[in-house]
C-alpha cells in the first residue's frame, strides 16, 4: 500500500508518519512538506511544496496512491472565519480534488475534531467550517472517505508537540486524562492508534465514516502491527 501524508511535521501527522513507516503493510510513504526536514527512511519519499494548496508542480509523483492521510491543520484561536476557512476548508478541498483526479479509488482519511458540526449551522465557527469540509469530502466520490474526530490525543513516538506552551499544558493534564481513560477509554486516543486506525480503513474500510475516539481505538486494535 502506498500512502501520502500531509502535515507530517505536526503532532498528529508526525506520529502517523512514524507508525506508517514501521508498519509492514505500508510499502511506501510520500510526505508532502512545506519545508525540508531531516527525515530519512527507506520507505519514505519527501516532496517539498511551498503552497500545499497547489500541487501542480508534483502531480507526476501523486499517481498510484492507495490512501491519503490528511493531518494538516491550524488552531482557530485568534483567527477570523475567512482566514480559517481558507487554510482549513479551501486548502483541504483543493488537495482532495487533485488526489481524486489522479487516484479515483483511493481512500481519504481526514483529521477533523470532536465537536465538529455536520449541520454547518451552529454557533461555533471552527466546528461549522470543519463540518462543511467533512461533508464535501464525503460527497466527492473517493473509494473511501473517513472523518477522524479525536478528542484528547496522547503523543506517542514520532509526534511533535507544537509549542512550549502547549507542551506545558499537555503534560499537566495528561496524568489526569490517563486516570480518566481507565474508567472511560473513549476519553483519549493516541497518535499511534490514529495511524493504525487509518491503515485499517485504508485496507478494509470501516462501519461508519465519522470516527470518534471510541471508534478510532476499536479500529486500532484490529490492526496490531506484527
Amino acid at each position: 500500500m502506498r500512502i501520502v501524508v500531509f502535515g507530517a511535521t505536526g503532532m498528529i501527522g508526525g506520529g502517523v508518519l512514524h507508525e506508517c513507516l514501521a508498519d509492514p503493510r505500508v510499502a511506501a510513504v510520500l510526505a508532502i512538506l512545506r519545508r525540508s526536514v531531516p527525515i530519512a527512511h527507506p520507505k519514505l519519499e519527501v516532496a517539498v511544496v511551498g503552497d500545499v494548496g497547489d500541487l501542480s508542480t508534483i502531480e507526476s509523483r501523486l499517481g498510484g496512491l492507495d490512501a491519503a492521510f490528511f493531518c494538516l491543520g491550524v488552531s482557530s484561536v485568534g483567527m477570523e472565519e475567512g482566514a480559517y476557512r481558507r487554510v482549513t476548508h479551501d486548502l483541504t478541498i483543493s488537495v482532495a480534488r487533485t488526489l481524486l483526479r489522479l487516484n479515483p479509488r483511493m481512500t481519504f482519511a481526514y483529521v477533523s475534531g470532536a465537536g465538529t458540526d455536520s449541520t454547518e449551522s451552529g454557533r461555533v465557527m471552527w466546528a461549522r467550517v470543519k463540518g462543511q469540509t467533512e461533508n464535501e469530502l464525503l460527497r466527492m466520490g473517493f473509494g473511501g472517505a473517513y472523518m477522524f474526530r479525536p478528542g484528547f490525543i496522547r503523543a506517542t513516538s514520532g509526534a511533535r508537540l507544537p509549542s512550549a506552551g502547549f507542551a506545558a499544558l499537555y503534560y499537566l493534564v495528561l496524568p489526569f486524562l490517563r486516570l480518566a481513560s481507565l474508567v472511560a477509554p473513549s476519553v483519549m486516543t493516541s497518535t499511534d492508534r490514529m495511524a493504525r486506525a487509518m491503515v485499517r480503513v485504508a485496507l478494509h474500510g470501516a462501519p461508519t465514516t465519522l470516527l470518534s475516539n471510541r471508534e478510532i481505538n476499536a479500529l486500532a486494535k484490529q490492526v496490531e502491527v506484527p
